[in-house]
């Protein structure tokens, strides 16, 4: 992973929270928001929580009592989760490394994470992280994306943006959110943190936007893609979202488009 893969700063919270959350990771906040609910915890911990896409699905369904901790190791991106949030005494809003959590062992009933263990530079670590400062019989819930060619928008787009590039392509998005997908390779990770009970399962969603444009938008704008864009030639990024959106609207139409969009979720305990 390129260090520009972890900077979320500058336009990039905005155009990640308008336009990336409904088209791929609403449907996926939903499903985790129900897998931990379900568990009645006490206490939770979420990592890497992004603009908060998963804390406003997970926050409702939440016991009144319960104390609901939400950290990112990414400042504006925290900053911008708890402006959406609205007023919550159970919700308390923290910078935090998920490979170096600061809380005591045994602290939370769940821990969760979505789309984040694709960044963590030593997944094992982060993994054994959440399982100090689980409770017994507590729940490791996070997911991650399949892999690139299962992901039809972020396929369109990086293929586009690479033939801008012949001689050094953008290529963070299959890097990076989706390099992480072999199930052997997670099971045996989580498994090496300590994990003894580890479910994983491959969930298919339709990815749908208004127009090829918003979804190249929402790619080239509203992720680190923009980085690497700029970091070839700052000059580029309108050019290289209007290739992207061309290549999306010869694949799915000119009007409204739909794309498949796969993930592998994970929960384990033990």
């Amino acid at each position: 992973m390129a260090e520009s893969d972890k900077v979320f700063a500058g336009s990039i919270p905005k155009f990640y929270d308008t336009l990336m959350v409904p088209l791929i990771f609403e449907a996926y906040a939903a499903d985790m928001a129900q897998r931990v609910a379900a568990f009645s915890p006490g206490s939770v911990l979420e990592t890497a929580a992004g603009s908060g896409v998963v804390t406003r699905a997970l926050a409702p369904r939440l016991r009144a009592d319960a104390r609901y901790v939400v950290t990112d190791l990414n400042q504006p991106m925290l900053d911008y989760a708890a402006a959406r949030q609205g007023p919550d005494d159970r919700i308390e809003w923290r910078q935090a490394d998920a490979l170096g959590l600061p809380f005591a062992d045994a602290s939370f009933d769940v821990v969760c994470c979505q789309f984040g263990a694709m960044f963590f530079p030593n997944r094992v670590a982060g993994y054994a992280e959440a399982r100090r400062v689980l409770r017994p019989g507590g729940r490791f819930v996070f997911n991650v994306w399949d892999r690139i060619e299962e992901n039809a928008f972020a396929d369109d787009v990086t293929n586009a943006v690479a033939a801008m590039f012949p001689n050094d392509p953008p290529r963070f998005l299959a890097r990076t959110p989706h390099g992480y997908h072999d199930v052997a390779l997670i099971r045996e990770d989580v498994s090496r943190a300590g994990f003894t009970d580890i479910e994983i399962e491959t969930r298919e969603e339709v990815s749908r936007a208004p127009s090829a444009r918003e979804v190249a938008t929402a790619y080239c704008q509203g992720t680190p893609l923009r980085n690497e864009i700029e970091a070839r030639d700052a000059s580029l990024l309108q050019l290289a979202t209007d290739r992207a959106t061309q290549a999306i609207a010869s694949r799915h139409g000119e009007g409204p488009v739909a794309g498949k969009i796969q993930a592998h979720v994970i929960v384990a305990k033990g």
